[in-house]
């Protein structure tokens, strides 16, 4: 799956812009990197969303224990990938019906966070049990929403292009020519929103997010890493 937002929309990770100035290197723009990902997958499906937003998947080469699914309502787009071990019962707390998907689950949490506030975030991610990650746009307030799962079984990877669109995919491949050394892992357990305006733990909410410069070797840019130890008690990630 593959995410594009502008600057408008979106400003980037200034650890990551600094590891693309620190060690420059060969960059594509946002178009070209969506090119490339529909011409590499025949079956790839893609919205463009006004001006500033682009959103891709496809079921080629997924995999049956994850696969990857695309939901919109309300002007609320979701890119999901992954499965939910809780579907069945966040389905009856949404009022969802039985066909509904992942992707559509957290349309429905997303919604409520945005709705009910001072809704926490973490809350909204903290009760997804599975193996997953995903990326909501809303277009009704411009607002951009991404998550992964706590031990990072779903991969999932930020980038900056040569234009300066954010950009994020479950190919790390797909983002090293586009994005240079303005490249990273999405930290497991985490997630970043524009409404927040920062990369934060949903496991260790109180616990400080910090990047640490990678190597000139390294592909990275940057590691994002969770200090401290963690907080989070069992209980609190129940529904």
């Amino acid at each position: 799956m593959l995410g594009l937002f502008s600057s408008s929309v979106m400003s980037p990770p200034e650890e990551l812009a600094a590891a693309g100035r620190r060690t420059p290197s060969p960059k594509t723009t946002a178009a070209v990197l969506a090119e490339q990902f529909v011409q590499a997958n025949p079956s790839a499906a893609s919205a463009q969303i006004r001006d500033h937003v682009r959103l891709a998947y496809t079921h080629h080469q997924e995999s049956p224990l994850l696969p990857r699914s695309f939901a919109v309502k309300d002007e609320i787009f979701c890119l999901f990938e992954g499965a939910l071990h809780n579907l069945g019962s966040l389905r009856q707390q949404y009022g969802l019906g039985k066909s509904a998907e992942e992707a559509m689950l957290v349309i429905e949490a997303y919604k409520a966070l945005r709705d009910r506030a001072p809704y926490p975030p973490n809350h909204m991610v903290g009760h997804l049990d599975g193996n997953f990650a995903f990326i909501v746009f809303d277009g009704s307030t411009s607002t951009v929403f991404v998550a992964s799962d706590q031990f990072g079984k779903v991969p999932l990877y930020w980038g900056i292009t040569a234009d300066g669109y954010v950009a994020f995919a479950d190919d790390a491949e797909l983002l090293k020519g586009a994005c240079g050394k303005s490249l990273a892992s999405f930290p497991p357990g985490c997630f970043f929103s524009t409404a927040v305006g920062e990369l934060r733990s949903y496991e260790n909410p109180k616990n400080k997010i910090t990047a640490v410069p990678a190597n000139d070797e390294e592909i990275w840019g940057a590691t994002f890493k969770v200090e401290g130890p963690a907080v989070l008690a069992p209980a609190d990630r129940g529904v």
